[in-house]
């Protein structure tokens, strides 16, 4: 499974891990993912979406005919 949400596009960030001695070693930041399911009552059926938090949270404001849409406008698979 990819590290991105699908709605919001946000992918995993690259930055340091720094020790109590103050060294610094290369890590990776991955950002929440969580695979969820919608009915979707436009398309008829159930979408399993990729979704960080904050685009859980935006398909809470905008409702889920909305963002998938856009999605489908986009050009994304669902």
């Amino acid at each position: 499974m990819a590290a991105r949400c699908q709605v919001t596009g946000v992918g995993p960030q690259f930055g340091n891990q720094i020790s109590h001695s103050h060294r610094r070693t290369k890590r990776r930041f991955d950002p929440n993912i969580q695979k969820k399911t919608y009915w979707v009552p436009s398309l008829g059926r159930k979408v399993t979406l990729n979704l960080s938090a904050k685009g859980i949270k935006t398909i809470d404001v905008r409702g889920i005919d909305a963002v998938v849409a856009d999605l489908l406008k986009r050009g994304e698979k669902l």
